[in-house]
Formats: structure tokens, C-alpha cells, sequence
């Protein structure tokens, strides 16, 4: 005879209204059948019961609709009891798919009844969908009922547990990326603490801290969660909590875990510093938990050990090596967290520092930098971020009443104070920016100051100068331009155009100077004087000029038959395409290349090449000069040459600028500065030639003053090779 739990239970009455919900919190179990009497016997042949110490709390659904209402109230059901055929033959089936599907709960365990088993085979049922059991009703005695939600709730706990770990992981993971702030080490902490909480099922109401033992430091808590008292920060031994001082003090002292009267877990880490992390459990844990809480320990024992390598890591990656000061990272998270107060950015770069290096070495320099940083530090309050952001760049972020431009002037008024008490006397440039509240990223911020420091540089060196925006639209605007130029250079619409050069006595074309020319394809001229700044500073000027030696001298070549043999094109090189160590040997190649003598050549220098080294210079003309090529000193007059330089260079012609020209003639101070350039001109034995005639008037005047060769609106403006050609046939025709 069976036993009289294994039989069949019996639907009953119950009485009416809600059943008493028990005190202690229970296993949340949704019955969703259109019958009440199953619902009715269900309650009463599990009343009472526990699993896992914990009692069953059922609530009631009687269609799919009312099922799916409730659980997308609530999230805390961990068994569902689901009849199969209830308003249609496969209403149960679809609930389920709607649990998985629409709501995404995979967690809940499924368990479906059927009184009809033919709507839906058991194994296909099974195998279709997640299902903990499937049964008939007339197979659910109170035991198998009972075995089958035990076995349902125990696979739910594991899943939630799981997904608990699963989530204390990600707060480990979110502290790690925390370990570069402040709250790093505490971030880290409390994602142990909070994933200890969930694997051991500790309710919020129960305290869980953690203290921390360092080499020459007092034990401490770093941590704590749910408790009414704070303790973090608070020595060990002021714990007022006996039983969590003491269990803490003993996992420290044994460095081992303690599983009495609470838990206690020790992690070791690096250089002498230990963790203990104490969990107030309800229970005394079993040898099993115990073992598995071990193998968890030492997983994130793996992760504190390395957690100062991480430090140390996060100290490199904000902090200067040299100086000890914050580095850019730290400047520009700092600007990112907009302190309130915080409102002005500072750069400021060391006047002409390379040349400490250069003349003295690398750790006189180095000592210089010390200097500095441990000057500007004492000189602002601890609210003002001193940072070095490289090389001899310093930064400063404060309150606009501390960081201004007198005060970093006071900084650099009085010498440094050096090893051996020798001062040392330096000059800065900075540039400010405010913030206003605008919001800008870190990295844009300093690209502003960037922005007013280069103009300060340029404008006002040893001062300072505040960003202004339309700083950043005229750097916004080069960078659009250097864009453009980059695109019509390699599109081929950059192109040439040629000014004449004539004899002022008898008016022979005596040559030519080629002009570079860009033309947008919207048909906009830029000026020379423009894009050839952009071109020398981002590199392009390179490129650029040897594609003009090669065009100008092609075109010489192809004016065969038309001019004199000693016909010359001049070609203006920039400062940059000289500094390059095989700017010659490129240049006579092309000579070769073509086929035509040095002597049909002509370059054009700037005094601005001068101010390098001068022996160098000197060696390199003398190169050109020894294959015919003539040298020219363009725009003489404006710029920096001394006599001394102009002997050195051994220089062909002094080109006289078009501003001692072009004024009004006869006793302009201006033309008599183009008369003295002449006289001395005559005096080194050196031609001239003056730019920017205009009117005859001014052709005889510098021809009566001794000058050779002119170029000008006079004689022709610049033309394309095209009109260029049909200039010299109709002098010719005209008999000019």
C-alpha cells in the first residue's frame, strides 16, 4: 500500500481571503491555472512546508493576462506553476515564451501542469522551452509536488547566486578603472564587499567592513557598508564593535580566514600590506561554503595583491617622474571634473631653456626644471593645481584670483635659487584661458591656452597673454586653410606665374622671377604671403619647392630661340628647404636632369636664412656658385643681414624691397633708403636689382642712382607662361 503522502491530493475548500503571509521572508512562488480548487489544493499540500529554511509564499494568477501583469510588477518570483491548457489549448505554452521572450526573465524556474498531457508531448515541451518539470496533475502527489519546487528553487538560488557573482564582478572590474581618483582603493574594497554579500546571501541590515594593514601604518577600516555608525577611516583599535575589532585584529594577526562567530578573510598583497574583510553571516557557513568561499578568496586575493602594481601603474601614468608634480593626464582629468572655483588655465613655458641644455648638459637641466616646479609650488596656494606637462611646460589650474599674470610674473622676478647658491635668472611666457563654465574637455582647454602661449610667444615673449576665441578661429582657420593646401598641391592647382626682370638703361629683358600662385577651385586667389607661412610650418614647403624648380626651369628651357642665352630665372627658397642637409645636391640634379646651365638660375634668399649658421650657408652657395647658379638677397633692407654677412655670402645681387620704391620719388626718406642700399651695393661690388616700380619717374630716379635691373607694374605685372611668351613676342615685334 503506498504511502499516504505519495497519494494523489485532494482539491478542498478554503477558506475565503488571503492566506497569512509568515513573518520571515519566503520563497515567492506564482500559480497561474484557471481552476481555484488547484489553487485552493496546492496551498494546503505545501502548507508549511520550508526549503532551504525558508517558507513557500504563493500568489495567484488565473489567465496568462493576470500572470503576465504580475510578473511585470515584480521581479522576485522564483517559481512559476503554470497549467498548460487554460483559455486555449496552449495558453500555458505561450506564457512561458512570453516570460523568456518579452520579459527576459530567465532566472524564474518553470514548472508545467497539465490535466489534458495530449495538447503538449512531454519530452518536445521539455526540449522547446526552459522548463524545470513537466507533470501531469494526476502525478503530483505532495512529495513530487514538493521534490520538484525544491528542486526548482534550489536551480533558481543558483542562477540568482551566479548572476550576484556575476555583478560583484563588474564592480571590481568598475573599481579597477576607478584606481587612477582618490576613492580607487575603497572603490575596489566595496566591490568585494558588496559581491561577499551577494555570494553569502547577507541581508543590508548586517554590517560587512574592511580594515587595512600597511608597513609603518596603524590598522584602520577603509571600509564599511550598512552599519548606522561610520567607521571608515577610524583606527582598528577605536572599533566600538567588540566582536568586529576583535575578528578583524585576528585575521590580521594569523593572516588566515576565520570562520568563528562571523567570517573573517584575510587577502595579502603587496609590500607588506594585508586586507581583512569582515561579513556579519547569519549562520555558521558549512565545510562546503567554506571551501568555496576559499577558492573565491583567492581569486580576489590574486586581484589585491596586484592592486598596488596597479597604484604605482596609476602614479606613472599622473604624475611627473622628475619633478613629482601631476602631469598632463592629471591636468586635463582635473579641468574634466570642473571643480567649482577652478576657473583659469595657465601655460607656462621657460624662455629659451633649450639653450641650458645646449650649452650646459641634460642634469643642469634637469636641476633647473626641479627649480622651477618647487618655485611655483610654494608660490600658489594647495587649491592650485601645479602640473609639468612636459619638457620645460609648466600648467596651472585654480581660481582666477590666484592664477593671473602678474602673480606667474612675480614667480620669475626674482632668480632661481641653484645647488651651490648660484642664481640663476629666468624669463617665462604664459597663456591664460578662462573658463567661464563653458564645459570643454580637458584636452580642448589646453589646446586654447596652446593657442594664447604661441601668440604670446610670438607677440609679447617673457609676458602673458588670455586666450581669446578669436585665437582659436584664426588657428582653426590655418588648419583649414593647411588642409585646402594639402588638397589642391596634390590636385596640381598651385601654378606659376613670371615677372620680368629689365635693364633700367636700354630696357633688355634681362629675366624673370617666378611667383607661386594658388587659386581655389571656387576661383579664390590666396596671397603668397598667406599659404607659404603654413606650407614651411607643416613641412609642405618641401615638396612645394621642388615642384616649382622644376616647372620654373622647364619653362626657362622652353624659352629657347626666344631670350638671350644669359636669360635667368630667379626662384625664391625658403629658409626651410635651405636647412635641409641635401636641399643642393637635389637642386643641381634637377639642373642635370632638365639640361640647362647654373647660369640661367638665379635663387632668391630672404635675410631671414642668414640668422642660421652663416659657415654653413656660406659653403652651400659656394656650391651653387661653382655650377654658374647666381644668389640673390631678396626684399634687402627689411630684415636682419650686417655687412659682415653680405661679404661672407659672397652674394650675386641685392634685390631692393618694393617699400623703398613705391613711395612718392625725390625726397621720400623711404627712396633714400633704396639710394644708400645702391651706394653700398656699388661699394661690395655687388648688382642691384629694385622691385615694385611703378611709374617712370621712379625708373629714373634709381637708374640715376646707380641701380642696374627693375622689375614692376612699370614693365609688365606677373603672367602665366602663355602670356609671358606673347609679352616678349610683341617687344619684339615692337622692336623692344
Amino acid at each position: 500500500m503506498a504511502h499516504r503522502d505519495d497519494e494523489a491530493f485532494v482539491f478542498m475548500d478554503e477558506p475565503d481571503g488571503p492566506a497569512e503571509r509568515p513573518q520571515a521572508r519566503g520563497w515567492q512562488v506564482l500559480l497561474v491555472d484557471d481552476e481555484p480548487d488547484v489553487h485552493a489544493a496546492t496551498r494546503l499540500a505545501l502548507k508549511g512546508m520550508e526549503i532551504e529554511g525558508r517558507t513557500i509564499e504563493f500568489s495567484h494568477a488565473y489567465s496568462a493576462a493576470q500572470a503576465m501583469e504580475l510578473l511585470s510588477r515584480r521581479d522576485d518570483f522564483a517559481v512559476a506553476l503554470i497549467d498548460v491548457v487554460m483559455g486555449g489549448h496552449d495558453e500555458g505554452l505561450q506564457l512561458v515564451r512570453r516570460i523568456r521572450e518579452e520579459l527576459g526573465r530567465q532566472a524564474i524556474r518553470i514548472i508545467l501542469r497539465t490535466g489534458q498531457p495530449g495538447y503538449a508531448p512531454e519530452i518536445d515541451t521539455i526540449r522547446q522551452y526552459d522548463l524545470n518539470d513537466y507533470k501531469t496533475k494526476s502525478e503530483l502527489t505532495q512529495v513530487r509536488l514538493f521534490t520538484s519546487l525544491t528542486m526548482a528553487i534550489r536551480s533558481y538560488a543558483q542562477i540568482r547566486r551566479l548572476e550576484s557573482g556575476r555583478r560583484g564582478l563588474e564592480q571590481i572590474l568598475s573599481a579597477t578603472l576607478e584606481l587612477g581618483k582618490p576613492m580607487g582603493m575603497p572603490a575596489f574594497v566595496g566591490g568585494i564587499m558588496a559581491q561577499l554579500r551577494a555570494l553569502l546571501n547577507v541581508g543590508a541590515e548586517r554590517p560587512v567592513c574592511a580594515a587595512i594593514r600597511e608597513l609603518d601604518s596603524p590598522r584602520c577600516i577603509l571600509a564599511q557598508a550598512s552599519h548606522e555608525d561610520s567607521w571608515a577611516g577610524m583606527p582598528l583599535r577605536d572599533v566600538p564593535d567588540e566582536r568586529v575589532r576583535i575578528r578583524l585584529q585576528q585575521t590580521l594577526d594569523e593572516r588566515r580566514h576565520c570562520f568563528e562567530d562571523g567570517v573573517g578573510l584575510f587577502f595579502s598583497g603587496r609590500g607588506q600590506q594585508d586586507l581583512a574583510v569582515f561579513v556579519d553571516t547569519p549562520g555558521p557557513l558549512s565545510d562546503l561554503e567554506q571551501r568555496l568561499l576559499a577558492i573565491f578568496c583567492g581569486n580576489i586575493a590574486i586581484a589585491f595583491e596586484n592592486l598596488r602594481l596597479y597604484l604605482d601603474i596609476n602614479d606613472l601614468a599622473y604624475q611627473d617622474v622628475l619633478v613629482r608634480l601631476p602631469n598632463r593626464n592629471a591636468m586635463v582629468a582635473a579641468i574634466d571634473a570642473q571643480a567649482s572655483g577652478m576657473d583659469v588655465v595657465a601655460l607656462v613655458d621657460l624662455d629659451n631653456f633649450s639653450e641650458i641644455n645646449s650649452i650646459l648638459d641634460d642634469s643642469y637641466g634637469d636641476a633647473v626644471l626641479l627649480a622651477v616646479a618647487r618655485k611655483l609650488r610654494q608660490a600658489f596656494p594647495a587649491e592650485t593645481l601645479v602640473a609639468r606637462l612636459g619638457g620645460d611646460l609648466f600648467g596651472l589650474y585654480g581660481p582666477g584670483a590666484q592664477v593671473t599674470s602678474q602673480h606667474i610674473a612675480q614667480v620669475f622676478a626674482e632668480p632661481l635659487e641653484m645647488a651651490g647658491g648660484e642664481p640663476l635668472r629666468l624669463s617665462a611666457t604664459a597663456g591664460l584661458i578662462r573658463l567661464k563654465g563653458n564645459g570643454l574637455p580637458g584636452v580642448a582647454v589646453l589646446k586654447n591656452a596652446g593657442a594664447a602661449l604661441k601668440q604670446a610667444k610670438r607677440f609679447q615673449r617673457g609676458k602673458s597673454m588670455m586666450f581669446e576665441t578669436a585665437q582659436a578661429d584664426a588657428a582653426r582657420d590655418r588648419i583649414q586653410m593647411l588642409n585646402r593646401l594639402r588638397a589642391s598641391f596634390s590636385a596640381e592647382h598651385l601654378f606659376l606665374n613670371y615677372q620680368p626682370f629689365v635693364h633700367l638703361g636700354d630696357g633688355r629683358v634681362m629675366g624673370a622671377e617666378c611667383l607661386l600662385r594658388w587659386k581655389t577651385p571656387e576661383g579664390l586667389f590666396i596671397p603668397p604671403d598667406r599659404f607659404i607661412p603654413l606650407a614651411e610650418q607643416s613641412g609642405l614647403m618641401i615638396p612645394i619647392g621642388e615642384w616649382v624648380f622644376r616647372t620654373a626651369l622647364n619653362w626657362r628651357k622652353s624659352l629657347a630661340g626666344l631670350v638671350d642665352d644669359d636669360f635667368r630665372v630667379a626662384v625664391n627658397v625658403s629658409h626651410v628647404q635651405f636647412a635641409e642637409p641635401d636641399f643642393v645636391h637635389r637642386l643641381l640634379g634637377i639642373l642635370d636632369e632638365i639640361g640647362i646651365p647654373g647660369k640661367q638660375v638665379e635663387i632668391e634668399l630672404t635675410e631671414s636664412v642668414a640668422i642660421g649658421n652663416i659657415d654653413v650657408l656660406a659653403r652651400r652657395l659656394d656650391e651653387l656658385r661653382a655650377r654658374g647658379v647666381k644668389v640673390a638677397m631678396d626684399d634687402f633692407g627689411t630684415g636682419y643681414s650686417s655687412l659682415s654677412v653680405i661679404q661672407r655670402l659672397n652674394l650675386d645681387r641685392l634685390k631692393i624691397d618694393r617699400s623703398f620704391v613705391s613711395g612718392p620719388q625725390g625726397g621720400d626718406d623711404h627712396f633714400g633708403i633704396a639710394r644708400t642700399v645702391i651706394a653700398l651695393a656699388r661699394h661690395l661690388q655687388v648688382a642691384t636689382i629694385a622691385e615694385g616700380i611703378e611709374t617712370s619717374a621712379q625708373r629714373l630716379a634709381l637708374q640715376a642712382s646707380g641701380c642696374e635691373e627693375g622689375q614692376g607694374y612699370l614693365f609688365s605685372r606677373p603672367l602665366d607662361e602663355a602670356a609671358f611668351r606673347q609679352w616678349l613676342l610683341d617687344r619684339r615685334a615692337a622692336g623692344g
